[in-house]
């Protein structure tokens, strides 16, 4: 653990429709530290997603403030927003995003040659090896099972070694047996490499593996921080 890394203070978000205002987000604040792992949990509908998508600066917020890696994200324009997400933030999805037309070392490499890495194949494959696809580099996400693919999409999210890893139901589309070993690897490489952990998920038992969690209800924190 060390400084924080992530900071939200009365984070609110509220969207138009043709019933009115419908306040998605009410009120939420939260610190993180270097290292530290949050589950965000509730039903659905409950804002999990939004809170994930302000945290990350993919949405800005109603009212309140976001800080990431010492930068307010409010203050900030997209392409700003999207360079400190480039430097700061990974991601892991429930559907994977792989790009089709490259193979899984392609998959990894491509952050890192956006970002100028000359090391980018040597990296990805070492990574791909660590995550146990060390055999399956050649083969494109069609020729990988469901947990290989999310291997694969894991690799690619600690590529660029980010502060902060951002996953959004990690295990939603995995049997039990491999959601667990998806699992494992999150974790495992979050101790590493000392990555904050933001997971949102309807997996109870992914989510007590935090250092701490949050419930939401309608927008609502109704549980606090844990522990």
């Amino acid at each position: 653990m060390g400084a924080s890394i992530l900071t939200a203070r009365n984070l609110s978000k509220v969207v138009t429709s043709a019933e009115g205002e419908l306040t998605i987000l009410h009120e939420l604040s939260l610190e993180l530290l270097k290292g530290d792992s949050l589950a965000i949990v509730g039903a659905s509908g409950s804002g999990k997603s939004t809170l994930l998508g302000l945290l990350a600066g993919l949405d800005l917020p109603s009212a309140g403030s976001v800080t990431l890696a010492g930068q307010d994200l409010g203050g900030l324009d997209e392409d700003q927003r999207a360079r400190v997400r480039a430097e700061h933030v990974g991601f892991v999805f429930q559907s994977f995003q792989l790009l089709d037309s490259l193979n899984a070392l392609g998959n990894v490499m491509l952050p890192l040659e956006l970002d100028g890495r000359r090391d980018a194949r040597e990296h990805a494959r070492n990574l791909l090896e660590r995550v146990g696809l060390g055999q399956r580099l050649s083969h494109s996400p069609r020729q990988l099972s469901g947990g290989e693919q999310q291997r694969v999409a894991i690799a690619r999210a600690f590529a660029a070694e980010p502060d902060v890893l951002f996953a959004d139901e990690p295990t939603g589309n995995l049997d039990s047996h491999t959601g667990e070993r998806i699992s494992d690897l999150l974790f495992e490489l979050n101790k590493e490499r000392g990555t904050t952990l933001v997971l949102v998920t309807h997996d109870e038992r992914l989510a007590h593996r935090c250092h701490r969690q949050i419930r939401l209800d309608a927008g609502r924190l109704v549980a606090p921080l844990e522990p």
